[in-house]
């Protein structure tokens, strides 16, 4: 696992914010060699500590928690990770023994449910959670690195975590070829982009800018956040009254060890990804922290493995 080292962390931290932050403007902020920062940046970006790239929004979400026969669950969950709709896949202590987040049209979630995921290799059974309303997704996860004046000169606004779970339409040739050259490299140039789709510099950039400014493609950047020495993520699987499920959610989202929080259907109410340094800080956070006034119960699964992260697949032990 690559720690980072303090460029790295702000350099990472900076890409958070805008995942096609340009080097010279990085550099300017952070006070740092222009070409210092692009060659870290560069290595980070080619060794895969790091990786910026998109996802395609789609009107529905659900979160499946599967239960596998002995001896299967790292067959099951690389199954899963090599689906397009699938955007994050963890292997968890707990009840479950993987966890999945697919996104997928409406007209499609029976297909899924009924007949696709059943088939997957070793699954016993599965409980399906569909979310109601994000309040934080992976790209609105800031750990504290940077300083406030300092993201803010960062912070792009077609970078957004707007935590809009639908906001699609359908795309001529040109905008779908974009996207999906985005969700592949979100920091491909727009010269590049625009020989890959047949178009000049300025359409590239102009179209890009429109389908990122328009939910159409979602950008962020993926890391590990053991990278930066947060060893422990669990999934805390929350119970809470109607009237406090908004009020908890919005909790969640303003601390920065959490790196996802949604509303889901079913059992629990609020499930939230937490990173922390140790065992020791999970515990404090559970216990001791604001959120805890709003919920009604908590269940805790320690992430073992993480297999896809931002839809794009990780490597595991």
């Amino acid at each position: 696992m690559v720690l980072f080292d303090p460029l790295e962390r702000q350099i990472v931290a900076a890409l958070q914010l805008d995942p096609r932050c340009p080097w010279r403007k990085m550099a300017a902020v952070l006070g740092e060699a222009e070409r210092t920062v692009a060659r870290r940046g560069s290595q980070l970006l080619e060794s895969g500590a790091v990786a910026v790239v998109g996802v395609r929004p789609r009107p529905s979400a659900i979160l499946v928690e599967m239960r596998c026969t002995p001896g299967t669950v790292r067959a099951a969950a690389n199954a899963l990770a090599q689906r397009g709709d699938t955007t994050f896949v963890y292997t968890t202590t707990g009840t479950g023994d993987c966890v999945a987040e697919i996104l997928t049209e409406p007209d499609r979630m029976s297909d899924v449910l009924s007949d696709e995921l059943p088939s997957t290799i070793g699954l016993r059974d599965s409980t399906s959670y569909p979310v109601l309303r994000y309040f934080r997704t992976i790209r609105g996860w800031r750990p504290e690195v940077l300083s406030a004046d300092r993201a803010e000169a960062l912070r792009s606004t077609l970078t957004a975590d707007s935590g809009i779970l639908e906001a699609r339409r359908e795309l001529n040739r040109q905008d779908a070829e974009l996207v999906e050259a985005l969700c592949a490299d979100g920091r491909m140039s727009f010269e590049a982009l625009g020989r890959r789709v047949g178009v000049s510099e300025a359409t590239a950039r102009r179209r890009s800018e429109w389908l990122l400014a328009n939910n159409q493609v979602q950008l962020r950047a993926v890391i590990e956040p053991a990278s930066f020495g947060l060893a422990v993520e669990a999934l805390l699987w929350i119970r809470a009254s109607p009237q406090q499920v908004e009020q908890l959610g919005k909790s969640l989202a303003e601390l920065a060890m959490v790196r996802y929080a949604a509303a889901i259907a079913g059992d629990y109410q609020v499930v939230a990804d937490v990173t922390v340094g140790d065992m020791t800080a999970l515990y404090r956070f559970i216990t001791a922290s604001d959120w805890a006034q709003y919920a009604s119960g908590v269940d805790v699964s320690i992430l073992l493995d993480a297999h896809k992260r931002g839809g794009r697949f990780m490597r595991t032990r």
